[in-house]
């Protein structure tokens, strides 16, 4: 197949796999099987683009031209590769773990639900590919529209509260915000094409370049920059299959993605820099850190703890980002993937619980860890990544970010990782103790079913592999940065 024909394919695949889902829904094994199908085909496409982008090769695709500069337009750059890879890869393990849970609670609706969620991969490798903002606005509002049928899956008053939450801010944000953003990028720049270096240099004063990039960063509300971050933990009724897809898989994700690919594409590192444009959003993503890790600290709701440590460690990488150094991005890139792994295996590890014991309470984990060794270990892996402790990945994207930091003498950067470090080791190591260390409580249980533990014990794995053999990941980050 052409590099053109491949990006189709990873487009196409996930909404023909949701078409045959859907036809497929009388008979759960097959429709399960056309799941996972579906998942691995998907991720032979993306690792098929791989060896190209890695040789320094921009494969690309073009639909149609709506208006001069506005286009949908795909190209495969190392970020979107690097997220594509992601996405695509977790999906797979998502799937074993939801044919585990779904199974185990007797979920209503569980057609309804796979197909929802091969779209919202299609969406997200929509962005993950795009070519341009205007490419990206759209599959980004896509991806809203796609997962709201997951968060309200529940169909209860809560579910709908959530749901209205989570579609009222990521929907209200992008209009009020992003799509005001894009238009000015286009009649600035006459594209909005990402574009290395960016499109805007030379054309804005530094005060209207940070104001533009403050419409960016609050209209991509998925990056939960405070204070439109409210929609994520309301986000959390709906299953835990759900919230690993939001916090780990596609929809944070694009959040994040997005403020670096607006960062180093359509502003440019060196133009930010020059007008000190990114100065007040370092600010900005520090409180958001320290104060989501604050309140994860006080939550007793396992779920919501895990929300708002999500909160958190996205602002980190938006901060990353914002100081402008070569090594705080290159960190923040690599921040996405240890995150991605960190996070799915904590939900994960959060639903087994919630499927084998039926606690969702922080206060109800005394002596788990007895009960459940294989999930706890893996919660512990995961603990260890969101804290940036080895051997877990998210050591080396912290390291990246603090030598970054400390590399242009940003203090308030430093301090605000080093903070909310001991904040994370404050919320997450206690748990850890707990499941280990204390007498079990309540009637005797075991592990949650085996496609659950497979799951979760793979992405731990994947997160201390990983930390081994970081090679990919870093070999794309290094292509995002000049003379990397």
């Amino acid at each position: 197949m052409t590099h053109a024909s491949l990006i189709l394919a990873a487009l196409l695949v996930p909404l023909v796999g949701a078409a045959l889902i859907a036809a497929a829904g009388r008979w759960p094994n097959l429709r399960e099987g056309v799941t996972l199908s579906t998942a691995a085909l998907l991720l032979l496409c993306v690792l098929s683009l791989l060896p190209t982008v890695l040789a320094g090769e921009r494969p690309a695709a073009s639909l149609i031209e709506l208006l001069p500069g506005l286009a949908i337009a795909f190209r495969v750059e190392p970020l979107g590769m690097l997220f594509a890879l992601i996405a695509a890869g977790l999906w797979i393990v998502n799937s074993i773990y939801s044919i585990g849970y779904m199974r185990a609670n007797d979920e209503a609706n569980q057609t309804r639900f796979y197909v929802c969620f091969a779209l919202a991969l299609g969406a997200t490798m929509g962005i993950a590919l795009a070519g341009n903002m205007f490419t990206l606005f759209a599959f980004y509002e896509l991806l809203t529209l796609v997962t709201y049928p997951l968060v309200t899956h529940a169909g209860t008053d809560d579910a709908r509260r959530g749901g209205r939450t989570y579609l009222g801010l990521l929907m209200g944000t992008s209009i009020m915000f992003l799509l005001p953003a894009l238009i000015i990028t286009w009649a600035v720049a006459g594209t909005t094409d990402f574009t290395a270096g960016g499109i805007l240099a030379d054309r804005l004063d530094p005060l209207s370049l940070g104001g533009l990039l403050a419409l960016y960063v609050f209209g991509l509300g998925k990056a939960a920059v405070m204070p439109f971050h409210r929609w994520l933990p309301a986000a959390m009724v709906a299953p835990t299959p759900v919230s690993a897809l939001l916090h780990a898989v596609a929809v944070v994700k694009a959040g994040v993605f997005s403020v670096v690919k607006v960062v180093l594409y359509v502003f440019g590192i060196g133009t930010l820099s020059a007008a000190g444009g990114a100065d007040w959003l370092v600010g900005i993503a520090g409180f958001t850190i320290v104060a989501a890790s604050v309140v994860a600290l006080g939550a007793r709701n396992l779920k919501r703890m895990l929300a708002y440590s999500t909160v958190s460690q996205l602002s980190y990488i938006v901060m990353a980002t914002a100081v402008l150094a070569p090594l705080s991005v290159l960190g923040a890139v690599l921040h996405i993937a240890a995150h991605a792994l960190g996070k799915i295996t904590l939900f994960f590890a959060a639903g087994a619980i919630y499927t084998a014991a039926h606690k969702t309470e922080l206060g109800e984990l005394d002596g788990i860890g007895r009960r459940m060794p294989w999930t706890m270990t893996a919660f512990a892996i995961g603990a260890l990544s969101m804290i940036g402790l080895p051997p877990a990945v998210g050591f080396l994207s912290k390291w990246y970010m603090l030598s970054g930091a400390m590399s242009v003498s940003h203090a308030f950067a430093v301090a605000v990782v080093v903070l909310s470090t001991l904040l994370n080791a404050g919320y997450f190591l206690p748990i850890v103790f707990r499941a280990f260390f204390r007498d079990a409580d309540g009637p005797s249980h075991g592990e949650a079913p085996l496609p659950m533990v497979v799951a979760l014990t793979a992405t731990a794995a994947g997160t201390v592999l990983l930390f081994f053999h970081i090679d990919v990941p870093l070999a794309l980050a290094r292509q995002l940065i000049p003379g990397g």
